[in-house]
């Protein structure tokens, strides 16, 4: 373990800060119990925590008004509390080809037993969906846009200034998965238009696994899909309309409400532009270095502007499964591979028929060490596959 680099920050963050880890445990033992319940000290303090949590993820989205920042286990969880909220039977969608599952499996299944019609938009050679694509697609019935900010397998980040401004014109509901850019760049629900910003804070936000949520811009409505406690208004028989009991159900993740707290704190104490420009020059450090190699082959890595420090390849002839092993046992580098749960990017560029491709993730705590490893280790596994 000692031994271990680990680039697989595109699926969660590791290590966290020590200020997560710390904060997490302090918390949890001193004021470990249900916040806004009851009266009593303890659950002042925890109340006070979140709600604290609330304003400070409001102000990191540049949102305006605290109490419409709701959480969830994960992105995931509120983009399925946004998209099962915000569409119905008869209505239209538009998502592109470079989702993740998050947002394309809550689709499918509201367009086979919900009645909702859904269309794909490609992205092109170099990654990126023109906006334009999208705002052609609009029909008087469009309800919805999905889209993922950054790409988890290529790493492009989309321009979704224009394409918030066509929903917007257009009165369409803008939902944004950030589950990898959040963090790394901005997300401003303001000046891009966004109406639902949906998190997750176990990636750049460097919280644990099961604490997300999203920020719902004012005038957004998303129907109740779900029902439960709140601890507010026990006697109301119907789960209450306003925010943020609206899309909250039973008790929060306090914990993950803590450890998210302290990892938003560090990558503003750190500078969100300083941990993405780290990442970025280690990430063209390691492009450089694998497209030097005879055998490999980059998908969308030829210009990185705009880009998060997300890197795909494959070794020709190699199943990307079969690469990522040898990476681990021989080489003790951790990375992904596969389809990365988003199918469609990997049928559009063409590796959906050879199962996938190999990931890299770069985070905060990499070194040019550990990126100089990784192309020592892929050169050598190339050239002893030319050789075979």
């Amino acid at each position: 373990m000692d031994k271990l680099i680990y680039l697989d920050n595109a699926a969660t963050s590791f290590p966290k800060p020590e200020e997560t880890y710390v904060f997490m445990d302090q918390f949890y033992r001193r004021f470990g119990v249900n916040p806004g319940r009851s009266g009593y000290d303890l659950c002042l303090e925890a109340g006070q925590m979140l709600e604290r949590t609330r304003r400070e993820m409001t102000t990191f989205f540049n949102g305006t008004d605290w109490t419409r920042l709701v959480f969830a286990y994960n992105s995931t969880d509120a983009l399925n509390l946004a998209l099962f909220g915000l569409l119905g039977p008869g209505d239209h969608a538009i998502t592109t080809t470079i989702e993740h599952n998050s947002v394309l499996r809550p689709l499918y299944h509201l367009q086979r037993y919900n009645g909702v019609e859904v269309d794909h938009v490609r992205f092109d050679s170099k990654g990126f969906v023109d906006p334009d694509d999208i705002r052609k697609r609009f029909k008087k019935n469009t309800k919805v846009v999905a889209i993922n900010h950054a790409s988890n397998v290529i790493g492009t980040v989309q321009p979704l200034e224009p394409i918030g401004r066509h929903c917007r014109d257009h009165g369409v509901s803008l939902v944004v998965d950030t589950s990898q850019s959040a963090g790394k760049v901005p997300v401003d629900v303001q000046a891009m238009h966004i109406d639902v910003a949906c998190f997750t804070g176990h990636k750049s936000l460097f919280g644990p696994t099961g604490i997300g949520g999203a920020y719902v811009a004012e005038g957004v409505t998303i129907r109740h899909t779900r029902a439960g406690g709140t601890g507010v208004k026990s006697a109301q028989q119907l789960h209450l309309d306003e925010y943020p009991y609206r899309l909250e159900y039973g008790t929060p993740n306090m914990i993950g409400i803590a450890g998210l707290n302290a990892g938003v704190k560090w990558v503003l104490g750190k500078g969100m532009h300083a941990i993405h420009a780290h990442e970025m020059g280690l990430a063209t450090r390691l492009r450089d270095g694998l497209r030097a190699i005879d055998g490999v082959t980059l998908y969308c890595q030829d210009d990185l502007t705009d880009h998060i420090a997300v890197l795909l390849f494959n070794i020709n002839g190699l199943e990307a499964g079969d690469t990522g092993t040898m990476l681990d046992v021989d080489y003790d580098i951790a990375c992904r591979t596969g389809l990365h749960c988003a199918p469609l990017v990997h049928e559009q560029i063409g590796t959906a028929k050879i199962h996938g491709a190999v990931r890299f993730g770069i985070g905060p705590f990499n070194t040019e060490a550990h990126i100089d490893h990784a192309i020592a280790a892929v050169k050598q596994i190339a050239a002893s596959r030319a050789r075979a």
